[in-house]
C-alpha cells in the first residue's frame, strides 16, 4: 500500500506577487498556486480531497492548504509520518528556469531592466519554488517537515492531466491540457498509452503565445475579472445572432495565427495589456468609452469564443494525426468552456472527449498524487467521486442550528426528496445541503441551489436576490441520466457528470423549461443516476412525478464572491443573508422567522 498526500499552493505567493508584479484587485488571481487543496490517495484510491477555500472561505486561494491537508488526513484516519509520498504539483526543473532566464536575457530593456527582472526571479524562485521553499512552507503550516526524498515534485501540465485521466477511468487517450500557464508552458498534447505518458513536445507552446492568458486579457478588457470570470465571456458570447454580426472576426484576423503541427502564435506577450486593449479597439472600431456598450461587449465575446473554438480544434485535428487512440481527455483551465468542448466532441472524430470536475486548478493536487501512485505501480481505481470533501452528522447540524435559533424555524424532514420536491413545485428557492462537500468549480448537487425551470422569470430571480450577479449569467440543470437524452440533444455524449458540456433542449422541451436554457437554447447539463448521487436522483423522480418537469435548476450554493458553502454554518449565513425561501439542510427544512 502506498500513501500518496498531493497538494498545491504556496504561502507566499500573494505577497510575492503583489510586490512584484502588482497582482491585487483585478489581477488578484493572476498568480501560482491559485486554487489550492489537497488530496489524498491511498493504493490507488482516491480516499479524500478538499480546496482550501471551502476551509479558509477565501475564494480562489493561493494560500498553503495547512486545512486541507489537516482534514484529508483525518478524513482517512492517517497523520503525516503515515504519509509515503508528497506529491506538490509543480516542478520548477533545471530546464525550466534556464528557459525562465532565457526570456529574460533575450528580451526587451536594458541591461539595468534585464538584472532587475533576474533579481526579482531569485527572489520569487527562492520564496517559492525551490524545493527548500516547499519542504520549509510545509513545514511552516503543518509543524511537519518531509524527507526530501518523500517530496515528489510534479510538472504542473502532467498533474492537470492525470486527474482528467484517472478521472476518465484510467484509460488509454490522447491528450491536450491547455491552461493560463504552468512552470513555463501554457500548453502540451500528447498521449497515454500502456499506462505511459508520452509528451509531444514540438507541439507545445509557450506561456508567451497563451491562449488562455490571452483570453483573460479579454476578460479584462471587457469589463471582468482575469483567471475568474472567462465564463461570463462565455456566457455573453451566447446573446449574438448565431451567424455573428457584422461578419468576420477580428481576432482571427489580427491576433491569432495559426501554425503547422498544431501550434499557434499571439502578437503580444499577455502582460502586454495596455498594447492589447490599443489593438482591440482599432480592429473592433471604438474608443475605450465604448466598450461598456451591451451589443458591442457581446459583439466581441462572440469572437473570442470564436477564437477558442478555432485554436482548440487546429491543436486537435493535428493531435489526431498523430495519435489513432479514440479518446480525448482535455484538461486545464481552458477546459472550462464548455460551449468549445461540445464542439471539439462532435467535431474532432473522437469517440469520447472527457472533461474532469478537476479540469482546473483544483484538480492539480489530485493529478500530482495519482502521478505519484501510478509511478509506485498502484492501478488506479475508478470510478473517482467528486463527492470528496467534508460531511457533518445530524449532531454537528442540530448544533449549529440551535445557535441561530432566534432567526430560523426548524422541521425535521419525515421524506427529504419527496417533501422537498413539493416545495419545488412553486416559485421558490431552496438551498440544498446534503452529503460530502463537492470538488471542483461546479456544484453537483450537494452543495447546491435548486428552483423549478418551469417559470420564466425564475433566472432573474436567482441572479438579483440570490447571486447577487450579472443579469445575463445563464443556469445549469441537472437531471437523471436515462432521462437526459430525451431532454437534451446530447450528440455523441450518454453521460455528462460534471457540467463540462453543453448541449441544445430539444424543441419539443424548450418552453417547459425557459429557466434552464440560456438565450441561445442551450444547457449546460449535469446527468446523475442513483449510484452516484442517490438522493438527488431520488428528488428529480419525486420531482418529475409530481410536476412533469424534467429537470431542476442547480446552481452553486454561495454568492458571487464568496466559495461554495461547506459547513452547516457556510450554509445558514448564506440562506439568512439571501432573500433564499427554504434551506434543507441534511434532514432539516429551516425558514426564516
Amino acid at each position: 500500500m502506498v500513501i500518496v498526500l498531493g497538494f498545491n499552493g504556496f504561502s507566499k505567493g500573494a505577497e510575492l506577487f503583489a510586490r512584484f508584479y502588482r497582482a491585487t484587485g483585478i489581477d488578484r488571481h493572476m498568480l501560482f498556486g491559485h486554487d489550492s487543496g489537497a488530496a489524498l490517495v491511498v493504493d490507488g484510491t482516491l480516499v479524500a480531497a478538499v480546496e482550501e477555500e471551502r476551509l479558509n472561505r477565501e475564494k480562489k486561494t493561493s494560500a498553503f492548504p495547512r486545512n486541507a491537508v489537516r482534514w484529508v488526513l483525518d478524513e482517512a484516519g492517517l497523520s503525516l509520518d503515515d504519509v509515503d509520498a508528497f506529491a506538490f504539483s509543480w516542478r520548477f526543473s533545471d530546464e525550466v528556469l534556464g528557459a525562465m532566464i532565457s526570456e529574460i536575457s533575450d528580451g526587451e530593456g536594458t541591461a539595468e531592466q534585464k538584472f532587475n527582472r533576474l533579481r526579482r526571479l531569485t527572489t520569487i524562485y527562492d520564496g517559492m519554488f525551490s524545493r527548500a521553499a516547499v519542504l520549509g512552507d510545509f513545514e511552516e503550516h503543518t509543524g511537519f517537515r518531509p524527507d526530501d526524498a518523500r517530496l515528489h515534485t510534479v510538472p504542473h501540465h502532467i498533474s492537470h492531466l492525470m486527474c482528467g485521466y484517472a478521472v476518465s477511468g484510467g484509460r488509454d487517450a490522447a491528450f491536450l491540457v491547455s491552461d493560463g500557464r504552468a512552470e513555463w508552458l501554457s500548453c502540451i498534447m500528447g498521449e497515454v498509452r500502456d499506462g505511459k505518458v508520452r509528451v509531444f513536445d514540438d507541439a507545445s507552446i509557450d506561456s508567451r503565445h497563451s491562449l488562455a492568458m490571452l483570453f483573460g486579457v479579454i476578460t479584462r478588457y471587457l469589463g471582468f475579472t482575469p483567471n475568474n470570470d472567462e465564463y461570463k465571456v462565455m456566457g455573453l458570447a451566447g446573446y449574438a445572432e448565431p451567424a455573428g454580426t457584422p461578419p468576420g472576426n477580428p481576432f482571427l484576423e489580427h491576433v491569432l495565427t495559426l501554425r503547422p503541427g498544431g501550434t499557434y502564435e499571439i502578437p503580444f506577450h499577455p502582460r502586454a495589456v495596455r498594447a492589447y486593449y490599443e489593438l482591440f479597439d482599432r480592429i473592433f472600431g471604438t474608443a475605450p468609452d465604448g466598450r461598456e456598450d451591451f451589443d458591442f461587449r457581446v459583439r466581441v465575446a462572440r469572437a473570442a469564443q470564436e477564437l477558442v473554438e478555432v485554436a482548440t480544434a487546429h491543436q486537435v485535428a493535428a493531435l489526431r494525426e498523430r495519435s489513432d487512440l479514440p479518446r480525448l481527455v482535455f484538461e486545464g483551465g481552458l477546459a472550462l468552456n464548455c460551449v468549445n468542448n461540445t464542439k471539439l466532441l462532435e467535431g474532432s472524430g473522437y469517440d469520447e472527449v472527457e472533461v474532469s470536475y478537476g479540469a482546473s486548478d483544483p484538480g492539480v493536487a489530485i493529478g500530482a498524487a495519482f502521478h505519484v501512485a501510478h509511478g509506485a505501480g498502484d492501478t488506479i481505481a475508478a470510478p473517482v467521486s467528486p463527492y470528496l470533501g467534508p460531511e457533518f452528522d445530524e449532531a454537528e447540524i442540530t448544533a449549529v442550528l440551535a445557535r441561530y435559533a432566534d432567526r430560523v424555524r426548524v422541521r425535521e424532514l419525515e421524506d427529504v426528496p419527496a417533501e422537498t420536491a413539493r416545495l419545488l413545485q412553486e416559485k421558490v428557492v431552496v438551498g440544498w445541503y446534503q452529503g460530502r462537500t463537492e470538488y471542483g468549480p461546479r456544484a453537483l448537487g450537494n452543495r447546491s441551489i435548486l428552483a423549478n425551470p418551469r417559470f420564466d422569470d425564475i433566472k432573474d430571480i436567482i441572479n438579483t436576490r440570490i447571486k447577487h450577479r450579472e443579469p445575463f449569467r445563464p443556469f445549469a440543470p441537472v437531471v437523471l441520466e436515462d432521462v437526459a437524452p430525451e431532454v437534451f440533444a446530447m450528440g455523441k455524449k450518454r453521460t455528462s457528470p460534471y457540467m463540462t458540456f453543453v448541449f441544445p433542449v430539444r424543441p419539443e422541451h424548450v418552453e417547459g423549461i425557459p429557466g434552464a436554457a440560456h438565450v441561445d437554447g442551450t444547457s449546460r447539463i449535469q446527468t446523475v443516476t442513483p449510484e452516484g448521487n442517490p438522493l438527488m436522483a431520488a428528488l428529480l423522480s419525486e420531482f418529475t412525478a409530481l410536476t412533469g418537469v424534467p429537470c431542476l435548476i442547480n446552481t452553486s450554493f454561495n454568492i458571487a464572491g464568496e466559495p461554495i458553502v461547506s459547513a452547516p454554518v457556510d450554509a445558514v449565513e448564506c440562506f439568512l443573508k439571501t432573500e433564499m425561501d427554504y434551506l434543507v439542510l441534511g434532514r432539516h427544512l429551516v425558514t426564516k422567522v
